[in-house]
């Protein structure tokens, strides 16, 4: 209370630039007074909020594959650090090219090394932010009952029962690029080529397939191995018909949070960062000596 008297003179006051044109009484002292003490409560409850607005938040591009994994991943560092994650997901592909029209994305998860080297070369990369995380894998998949790929393998793509097969659209989803390559490498593909129908990444390739629209597809295993994904009958495509797909991430130079940004791909390279992408059957980039984009 010693302060708001300061403000007040005999024969006039100030307050905030405003001049009083009479003494104020002492009634009138009083409610000045609480007037004050009530300004002063309502800022104070805004800060909390001023707080919550300026709380860090990561704008992250994130292939399709990676739905599940990412999820656990942003829910864990969010309540590690407490920097907001906020998660998009898509095609690498579409993604690229979002990224090179000025998309406001701080970091990009691409499905492939590829588009991150591209827009490295492009030189919209945070400098030695570039890096490889994980390596993805192949599934065929089917929630069928009168299809069981673990046991036909290929030859279930032949099944009388088979109309549609799934896959994402090669033109921009890696994963889609190294199911076509799969597939010719079976010595299939001319016998099944016309029923393919493409996802637009492998999200939407996976619910093709879950819907029935598709009576088998070629996933990412990643998904399947999530509890929530549904039942069905899978086989791990042999890795050696198909090109690693060696998963790169990059942060991007136009980033206004680049310090937050680096913190949380030097967290994903920790062990238990490194346990989520296990869990959903990614293998450690590490194990692989395919060149990485920097």
């Amino acid at each position: 209370m010693s302060a708001i008297p300061s403000l007040i003179s005999r024969r006039g006051a100030i307050y905030r630039g405003c001049t009083l044109s009479r003494p104020l009484r002492k009634g009138g002292f009083l409610l000045f007074s609480l007037r004050i003490l009530f300004a002063l409560f309502v800022s104070a409850l805004s800060f909390p909020l001023l707080s919550s607005a300026q709380q860090p938040q990561l704008n992250i591009a994130a292939a399709a594959d990676l739905k599940f994994a990412m999820t656990d991943l942003a829910a864990a560092y969010e309540k590690q650090s407490g920097v907001k994650l906020n998660l998009t997901f898509g095609s690498s592909g579409n993604f690229f090219a979002q990224i090179q029209n000025g998309a406001p994305f701080d970091i990009f998860f691409s499905a492939d090394s590829d588009y991150p080297h591209k827009l490295n070369l492009a030189g919209l990369v945070l400098p030695s932010s570039a890096d490889a995380y994980a390596i993805g894998k192949l599934v065929l998949w089917s929630p069928a009952a009168n299809l069981n790929p673990e046991k036909s393998g290929w030859q279930s793509l032949l099944d009388p029962s088979v109309k549609k097969i799934a896959i994402a659209n090669p033109d921009h989803a890696p994963y889609g690029r190294a199911a076509i390559e799969a597939i010719k490498n079976s010595g299939l593909y001319e016998r099944v080529k016309d029923k393919l129908v493409f996802g637009d990444n492998i999200g939407q390739t996976a619910q093709f397939v879950q819907s029935g629209n598709a009576q088998i597809g070629i996933l990412a295993e990643s998904l399947i191995l999530s509890p929530s994904f549904g039942p069905g009958h899978s086989w791990k495509i042999p890795q050696q018909q198909y090109t690693p797909l060696i998963q790169s991430v990059v942060a991007l130079k136009s980033s206004a949070h680049k310090d937050t940004a680096l913190a949380f791909l030097a967290w994903i390279k920790t062990p238990p960062a490194q346990a989520v992408f296990q869990k959903y059957g990614f293998s450690k980039s590490a194990d692989d000596p395919h060149y990485i984009p920097r």
